[in-house]
């Protein structure tokens, strides 16, 4: 594949407007998709760049507009809506596929499809952002320190907001529960499952298990099979969790979920630049074997939204100048267990015990 052609699906939205901002920064002059034309067309003005207008419900014109592209850079969430039809639209153009999703379903969606993709001559690597990245590359390096592992958690504190679109992934995973791996396939249980203390970084913490995509995707990147993440949350908070699991059928329901995205849409803006810039994040990782000995290891990164920016040019620079990779990826697997590091306001991984 000599094609350099590259595009960003749902460029306006606040991150895919980032990524686009900070490409032409670079110098670097993807396509610009979405389905809104007036908001795409002005950002397309700002940056110089051309764009493509289509809607991923219609079928044909996605399969069309992806012609002469060789990277997709996914953007647009919920990925639930986006990832499968755009992943079906890059096999069909033999375009390779990366998204910034931390959403499970979207992973273990593109990992049954690792044959397929193969025989289209594309890799599949969502998770090339924030989720998961930083987390991922831990759970790699881990593995690396412990091969006999048999337990991996992972965790991350940071305070660096939601865009609109991670917000509405949130509201939709509110109807879903928690998620851990045991035994090596995926368990529901309920949210703020597991509690324990502990120091990400910047002293001692209170922490609950959620359901990122580490639980899918430190899996196909390690093999480990009991996997849990964790999130700081006070003692109070992860009370209401537990309690608030109850009202998943309530939260679940068609106009409960529409009111809350609309809510969304309303009050949820996403950080600016000088927030950002102030954000850190602080990720953790510990495995154990069948003797109970232990490894930790930590990771100081930029504000989660930098990392996502940087991640995507990170995977689009790698795609394009090794285009022979094939299959389903995890981003350690695709770009190095330490590739984190690489990115711009990274430290190093740090691993003890």
């Amino acid at each position: 594949m000599s094609n350099t052609h590259w595009m960003i699906y749902g460029a306006n939205g606040y991150t895919g407007r980032l990524v686009a901002e900070e490409a032409q920064r670079q110098g670097l002059t993807p396509i610009l998709a979405g389905r809104n034309p007036a908001s795409l067309h002005a950002l397309g003005s700002v940056l110089g760049l051309e764009c493509r207008v289509f809607d991923l419900a219609d079928r044909d014109a996605t399969h069309a507009a992806l012609n002469g592209v060789a990277v997709v850079a996914n953007c647009a969430g919920p990925f639930s809506a986006t990832a499968a039809p755009m992943i079906e639209a890059c096999i069909a153009s033999g375009a390779h596929y990366v998204d910034i999703t931390g959403e499970i379903s979207v992973f273990e969606h593109a990992h049954g499809l690792d044959e397929v993709a193969r025989a289209a001559g594309i890799a599949l690597c969502p998770g090339v952002g924030f989720d998961v990245i930083p987390t991922d590359c831990i759970a790699a390096c881990l593995k690396e320190a412990m091969p006999e592992a048999t337990h991996l958690a992972l965790g991350f504190d940071t305070g660096s907001g939601l865009s609109p679109g991670t917000a509405k992934t949130t509201v939709e995973g509110l109807k879903l529960g928690g998620k851990i791996r045991e035994a090596g396939q995926l368990r529901d249980v309920p949210l703020g499952y597991k509690r324990r203390d502990i120091d990400f970084g910047r002293g001692l913490k209170h922490a609950v298990t959620i359901p990122w995509g580490d639980v899918a995707t430190a899996f196909y990147s390690t093999g480990i099979g009991d996997i849990e993440v964790y999130l700081p949350v006070p003692p109070a908070a992860a009370i209401g969790m537990r309690a608030m699991d109850k009202l998943r059928p309530l939260l679940g329901r068609e106009r409960v979920q529409e009111w809350l995205k609309a809510q969304v849409d309303k009050r949820v803006a996403g950080p600016d630049e000088l927030t950002r810039s102030r954000l850190r994040t602080w990720v953790w990782g510990e495995v154990r074997n069948a003797r109970g000995e232990r490894r930790t290891a930590r990771l100081e990164t930029a504000n989660g939204y930098d990392v996502t920016i940087h991640g995507v040019l990170l995977a689009v620079r790698h795609l394009l100048a090794q285009p022979g990779a094939a299959g389903y990826f995890t981003p350690s697997k695709l770009f190095g267990a330490r590739c984190v590091e690489q990115l711009p306001g990274s430290g190093g991984i740090a691993i003890r015990g």
